[in-house]
């Protein structure tokens, strides 16, 4: 059984905007992003697993539960961050989770105690004072502390300095090993491609491409930047690689799968520099959208 199972989703809110026949599943203690920019249709999904839109066509499931027409039963499963919190501002931020909690029937605020001091959060101001980065801090203190099997986070680290970033790729983790169910949209590659399992792309409300992180990681290119000891060397070798490019004795170019066979022609070569840099998620990510965007 599917964890979480979207299945042919649609949400058409007309001129293009929503989700269009999303169709794709997770596995217990698998770790899920989405990408796409905002007005992808990453938050119309995250919406319709809470349970608080209905999709026009297709079904959304968790743990074989309908998630609208069964949304309390799935909301108890479930650890939730909104992209947008809707606080009680008027509230401390002690006050606030403590609020959460008795609508959630916890007695037991030792997570959240030891979330709160783990993400350095000071929750005895008022909610409205606060920076959006302790509000935030404040939604994964809610979200974390219920020990759900699953959690569902929106952009979860917006407004967190990197200090924090770092922070909560270490809750992700640590979550993995407690056997739990991830799904989280991110603007962040370098947090999708530390924690995540696979990453699904989302571009104008339609599935891009679902591609397993590890297999992402193997088959990227690689960026060469070789400078030539001399300008012949280096036009010599940019005509035997066509699709490099050539500026005075540099030769930039992409070199995809195993490095050996490149590396040995070099060797033919007097070079004076060479510099190696991997093909970020961002660069793979930026593939699948083009130019147009």
């Amino acid at each position: 059984m599917a964890i979480i199972d979207i299945r042919h989703v649609t949400k058409d809110y007309g001129q293009n905007r929503g989700v269009f026949d999303l169709d794709f599943q997770m596995n217990k203690g698998e770790i899920m992003g989405v990408l796409g920019p905002n007005g992808a249709g990453k938050t119309t999904l995250i919406r319709q697993l809470m349970g608080f839109i209905k999709p026009d066509q297709g079904e959304v499931a968790i743990l074989d539960m309908d998630c609208f027409e069964k949304t309390p039963q799935v909301q108890e499963k479930v650890g939730y961050l909104p992209g947008e919190i809707a606080f009680m501002e008027d509230m401390t931020g002690i006050e606030f989770i403590h609020f959460i909690a008795s609508l959630k029937g916890m007695k037991d605020f030792t997570r959240a105690n030891e979330l709160i001091q783990f993400l350095e959060l000071d929750p005895r101001g008022k909610i409205k004072r606060m920076s959006k980065g302790m509000k935030q801090k404040i939604g994964l203190v809610i979200a974390f502390m219920q020990d759900t099997p699953i959690l569902i986070l929106d952009e979860p680290t917006s407004g967190l300095d990197p200090l924090m970033q770092l922070k909560f790729i270490d809750l992700v983790k640590q979550a993995k090993k407690e056997g739990k169910t991830i799904f989280m949209s991110s603007h962040i590659f370098e947090e999708v491609e530390n924690v995540c399992d696979r990453v699904v792309i989302i571009r104008q409300g339609k599935l891009v491409a679902i591609e397993n992180m590890e297999d992402l990681k193997n088959s990227r290119s690689k960026q060469y930047n070789i400078i030539f000891h001399d300008h012949k060397e280096a036009n010599l070798f940019h005509q035997k690689h066509k699709e490099s490019t050539l500026r005075d004795r540099q030769v930039s170019l992409l070199v995809q799968g195993q490095a050996d066979q490149f590396i040995k022609e070099l060797s033919q070569y007097t070079i004076d520099d060479l510099s190696i840099r991997a093909q970020s998620l961002e660069d793979i990510f930026l593939q699948y959208y083009g130019g147009d965007q």
